[in-house]
């Protein structure tokens, strides 16, 4: 038996229980890890609250981010051993691999030995950001030296990696985040321009920033009216990579904008990556060549204990953090 996050209906962070639960053995090619820092995302509380792209059957567990010692490995998994230090590569599916929780059990190559400088906090707040932000950057958009690339949602954990990994490439980053409260903390982390974008007019600031040539590559986690501006400062060719859906208002098509410059409009989701060995491998490299020469650091906006597991998903919801939550065991 080990203590597990579960939920037995939708709704807020009240619905979230701690729970003994049987956890299986390995099976072939699976590994059980028995966790040391959980990393927290978005993608659960839309989860939790019935409003993400998998419907929970409950009671069901919860959670996409871990760290731990691997306690056993199952038959077939070669490379990995009791007692190695792991992180997990978020799985497809929360209802068939949940990972919050004292033990868990994953397939095998999920888990991945991290960097030894790597401590458990910042171990578990790793891949979900940057696998996210180098899919939709590197992947997708071959963000190169000297371009300039606008992120929104900059103060969230991806929008944070997504700055990281655009200055690991030489690129320009201009955070777009809300108000002038995360300014100073933004540049601080990287960011070259910060534009806030309920204070300033964004396409102004943005064609300020990038000039004639304009921005050819947008990272937006929020749609919403910002299109409208976002893609009228953009470069002919460009595209945006939608990944999220912040806003509570409609987004516009931003037709004449598309039209006259020839622009890519995109959705994405990490499991694009994490679905594709080969693209997993590239991006994998990527990472931890960055975590293992500092260029990516994990930002750590605050630690939760696993009994507080409600008060972690509350912070979550109110929107206040700057770079990732963790919950420690």
């Amino acid at each position: 038996m080990a203590r597990t996050i579960r939920f037995h209906r939708q709704g807020g962070p009240e619905v979230l229980t701690i729970e003994d639960v049987d956890i299986p053995p390995p099976g072939p090619g699976e590994v059980s890890i028995r966790t040391r820092a959980l990393g927290l995302n978005r993608a659960e509380a839309l989860f939790r609250s019935g409003t993400y792209i998998e419907q929970a059957r409950f009671p069901s567990g919860i959670g996409l981010e871990a760290a731990g010692l691997i306690e056993s490995v199952g038959a077939g998994v070669d490379g990995l051993s009791p007692g190695d230090a792991v992180s997990l590569v978020p799985p497809r599916s929360m209802l068939s691999w949940p990972v919050h929780g004292e033990f868990v059990t994953v397939p095998a190559e999920l888990a991945i030995k991290h960097p030894p400088t790597l401590n458990w906090k910042a171990a578990a707040a790793s891949w979900m950001q940057y696998l996210t932000a180098y899919g939709a950057l590197i992947d997708i958009a071959r963000l190169g030296k000297g371009e300039h690339v606008a992120i929104t949602a900059a103060s969230s954990s991806v929008g944070l990696a997504a700055i990281q990994i655009a200055n690991r490439v030489g690129a320009i980053p201009i955070a777009v985040t809300r108000t002038s409260r995360k300014v100073q903390a933004l540049r601080e982390t990287g960011a070259a321009h910060v534009v806030a974008s309920a204070e300033e007019d964004i396409e102004a600031r943005l064609r300020e920033i990038a000039g004639e040539d304009g921005v050819r590559v947008v990272f937006d986690a929020v749609g919403g009216p910002a299109f409208l501006p976002l893609t009228a400062a953009m470069s002919r060719g460009g595209i945006l990579i939608e990944y999220g859906g912040l806003s509570p208002e409609a987004t516009p098509f931003p037709l004449f904008n598309v039209l006259s410059k020839s622009l890519t409009l995109r959705g994405y989701l990490v499991h694009e990556i994490t679905g594709d060995p080969a693209r997993l491998a590239a991006a994998k490299a990527f990472v931890l060549d960055g975590l293992s020469d500092g260029s990516l650091k994990p930002i750590i906006a605050r630690t939760f204990a696993f009994e507080q597991i409600m008060e972690a998903h509350r912070y979550l919801e109110s929107n206040e953090q700057f770079g990732k939550i963790v919950v420690t065991l």
